[in-house]
């Protein structure tokens, strides 16, 4: 029987419209053109990574999933809407602006068949100076005036621009109108979801050469206009060896900690346990074994590897279901 070990995957890389070629910086040899998505540790339709060494090498999640169960994925580890892994860990390089978009929840009647709502949130690796997002509605923005905005043109006089920098997290339930803009570098923890309403792409054309489509009125449909619980916090002011919590929601827990020497953890029986390594360098050490880890790369920890200890000098964002 496999024993436990913490498990990294080959990246689903995404060539986008907006993307460019950040993450070349992690050392990760990525496929030509404007690449704007690294799906990281995931297990959906659109895009499944396969283990990167040890006894498992080359077994995709789906797999693993469907072979090791909750002793590996925790009693929580796997959806109970379709079965899959329930969340999607992604680095996001934003060369330029992304639409204007919006997420449903889980209950909206027009998802599509077996897809879940997207609740998700950002952790800011790295900004250029000048840097921004579009984060939610102008007060008293309502539906009404919103749709007449978008037939005048005008839907960014609605919306809320906020400067961002390294280390800012923003979590952005859904229903909540948001954009990454150019000059962001971002880690992305979100429900295991790829649906997407555009409310405005700035007229521009797609890969293909043409205007990528909008979803203007489901995004009316799931926009939250009251406000979702959108929250947003800066983390520069953080000792060692201690959890800073960033993002708390029905669907994961997301925290960050600095690792300066060595800092004893454990999983829990109940979840998985996903570190992504927002800067510096280290190792992860457990009962059998010894694994080297730097900025960009993430693990995913299974639920019954129990104590292991993180090693070096790094930042790493911890997250883990409620």
């Amino acid at each position: 029987m496999t024993k436990p070990y913490p498990l990294q995957f080959q990246p689903e890389f995404k060539e986008r419209v907006w993307g460019g070629r950040a993450l070349e910086q992690f050392g990760w040899d990525i496929p030509e053109g404007a690449i704007g998505e690294g799906w990281m540790i995931a297990d959906h339709p659109n895009g499944t990574t396969s283990v990167i060494g040890g006894e498992l090498d080359g077994q995709s999640l789906d797999q693993l999933r469907e072979t090791l169960g909750r002793d590996w994925f925790g009693t929580r580890g796997v959806s109970e809407t379709n079965g899959r892994f329930p969340l999607l860990i992604k680095l996001l390089d934003c060369n330029d602006d992304l639409s204007v978009q919006v997420h449903p929840t889980d209950d909206y009647e027009g998802l599509p068949q077996g897809e879940l709502g997207k609740t998700e949130m950002w952790y800011v690796l790295d900004a250029k100076p000048g840097a921004k997002i579009i984060y939610g509605l102008k007060e008293g923005v309502t539906r009404e005036s919103l749709a007449e905005a978008i037939r005048n043109n005008q839907i960014m006089d609605d919306l809320q621009e906020v400067p961002v920098e390294a280390g800012d997290t923003f979590y952005i339930p859904a229903g909540t109108v948001h954009a990454l803009c150019a000059g962001v570098l971002v880690a992305e923890i979100q429900q295991n979801s790829d649906t997407t309403y555009r409310l405005y792409d700035y007229d521009r054309p797609g890969l293909d050469g043409k205007p990528r489509e909008l979803h203007i009125e489901d995004s009316l449909n799931v926009i939250a206009y009251q406000g979702a619980g959108a929250t947003t916090m800066k983390t520069d002011d953080l000792s060692a060896g201690q959890w800073l919590t960033l993002a708390t929601s029905p669907y994961f827990i997301v925290e960050k900690g600095i690792v300066d020497g060595s800092w004893n953890l454990s999983t829990l029986p109940e979840s998985f346990t996903i570190l992504v390594v927002a800067s510096g360098e280290g190792s992860i050490s457990w009962n059998d074994g010894s694994v080297p880890l730097k900025g960009g790369q993430c693990f995913l920890l299974p639920a019954n590897l129990g104590e292991y200890t993180l090693n070096g000098s790094c930042t790493v964002i911890r997250s883990y279901l409620p």
